[in-house]
C-alpha cells in the first residue's frame, strides 16, 4: 500500500511482476534453425512447412530469408518453376550465428 511520500512496500500475497519476456527476430530464428536442415538449398515453401513456428506465414518467411540473403547467410537461386523462391544455404563453422 503505497504511502503519501511514494514508499512503497511489498507483502507476501501480492504476486510478482512478470517480467517481459523478450521476442527474438524472426531472422535470427531462422538462422537458429537453418543447421538442422540437412539440404544444400531452402525453399519458401520449406521454411513455411518445416520452419520455426512463429515464421510459417508467407511474408515473415521471406523477410527472414531476405533478411539472411542481406547477410550472406543465404544466395538466391533460380527454381524451374514460375514464382517459386530458393536460396542455397552458406555453411559456415560457427557454433551460435547471429546477425
Amino acid at each position: 500500500m503505497p504511502k503519501k511520500n511514494s514508499e512503497q512496500f511489498s507483502f507476501a500475497d501480492d504476486t510478482p511482476p512478470k517480467p517481459a519476456s523478450a521476442k527474438k527476430d524472426p531472422a535470427q530464428l531462422l538462422l537458429d534453425w537453418l543447421p538442422r536442415w540437412r539440404q544444400p538449398t531452402i525453399t519458401e515453401r520449406d521454411i513455411r512447412i518445416w520452419g520455426p513456428p512463429s515464421i510459417r506465414n508467407r511474408e515473415s518467411a521471406i523477410r527472414s530469408a531476405e533478411t539472411l540473403v542481406a547477410h550472406g547467410w543465404l544466395v538466391p537461386t533460380n527454381k524451374r518453376r514460375y514464382g517459386a523462391r530458393a536460396w542455397e544455404i552458406v555453411r559456415r563453422p560457427i557454433v551460435h550465428p547471429t546477425l
